[in-house]
């Protein structure tokens, strides 16, 4: 071969090499600004609002969470344009070791670097968790666990020496079953479940406890207000039923509380329990729970009552009922005699 030839197609080969190496970098680098970019820049239109508008998102970083599985759940939550991208910009930042757990508020609108910046920024670490009143300790848990606070499958477990100690409402309680007073809670996501406890606690002393600290029979009264809380809506008829629950056990009558039968019938966990309503058969099974078939109060409260349920508690109404029952239309309707009671139940249930 023509040396001169060889020489110039090797200089073809370099260079068409040298120009495929250079397009291929453009192509890496224009794709790597184009992840960058944010996932929607157009938004939605809105009556009176100049410009587009961009939905936010509630975006959640769990303790132990690592970047691909971040980068994923932008990704599909069209939050970011390229999961390469977003890994490839943590890396290089120095950022992909310092996502910190929390909840944040993200948005479409927002870069890849952005959203980076947002995600291993310190004091977004908390989430807010509303605990309903009327929720069990199960409940508490189950709501703590789908907010990223609390170890699916732990348990809250028994009060112990440490705190019936430090709580002196907790000194004879076998259980935190009352003590979680229902509230919004702000709560960091790598809170250790003792601090999560006395979170609770803090809160009971606070709202509950200076309500029953005092009183004679407080933890009946407790108790009373965890049922009240289950069956009855309405402040003045929870005064009532708690005036017949309170002469009921003076003439040692079974509380017949259906509320206390599904708490033992759902195992404590009435949040998701798709068995809640309880049957005549129910009303026959054998627990401590069971105020059908056992005289005087359950040996806990059925539920975390909050304020008002206690308050009715402590100032039951008097009036000549001994039954009571909740409609269909969610009224409570009261009867002097059975005969009463069950023409009312036969009619309004």
């Amino acid at each position: 071969m023509n040396p001169q030839l060889e020489q110039r197609g090797n200089l073809s080969t370099g260079l068409l090499t040298a120009l495929g190496g250079a397009l291929l970098l453009i192509i890496v680098t224009a794709y790597f600004f184009y992840g960058l970019q944010p996932a929607d820049l157009n938004g939605h239109p809105a009556a009176g609002v100049a410009g587009p508008v961009f939905a936010t998102t509630t975006f959640t970083i769990a303790k132990g969470d690592g970047v691909r599985d971040i980068g994923e759940r932008l990704l599909q939550d069209s939050l970011i344009k390229s999961l390469t991208v977003f890994k490839l910009y943590s890396l290089v930042s120095g950022k992909a070791q310092k996502f910190l757990p929390g909840a944040y508020e993200l948005s479409p609108a927002m870069s890849t670097p952005e959203i980076i910046t947002a995600l291993t920024t310190p004091g977004n670490n908390e989430v807010q968790v509303t605990i309903p009143e009327g929720s069990t300790v199960k409940d508490i848990e189950a709501i703590l666990t789908g907010a990223g606070v609390w170890k699916k499958g732990a348990s809250f477990g028994a009060p112990t020496k440490e705190l019936q100690a430090e709580y002196p409402f907790l000194a004879s309680a076998t259980s935190f079953e009352g003590f979680l007073f229902p509230d919004t809670y702000r709560i960091a996501l790598d809170a250790p479940p003792e601090r999560l406890i006395r979170m609770f606690l803090d809160n009971f002393q606070i709202k509950a406890w200076s309500l029953l600290e005092g009183k004679q029979g407080w933890y009946q009264s407790l108790t009373l207000a965890s049922l009240l809380e289950r069956e009855i809506p309405a402040f003045p008829d929870r005064q009532m039923v708690a005036a017949i629950l309170l002469r009921r056990m003076r003439i040692r009558m079974p509380l017949q509380v259906d509320a206390t039968v599904s708490y033992a019938k759902c195992a404590g966990e009435l949040r998701d329990c798709d068995v809640l309503k309880i049957t005549k058969t129910d009303t026959a099974m054998s627990s401590p729970y069971n105020t059908y078939q056992r005289l005087g109060w359950p040996p806990t409260p059925i539920a975390n009552p909050g304020q008002a349920a206690i308050r009715a508690a402590l100032a039951p109404k008097d009036n000549p009922y001994l039954y009571y029952l909740s409609a269909k239309t969610g009224e409570t309707m009261f009867s002097k005699t059975l005969e009463e009671h069950n023409s009312k139940r036969a009619k309004y249930l």
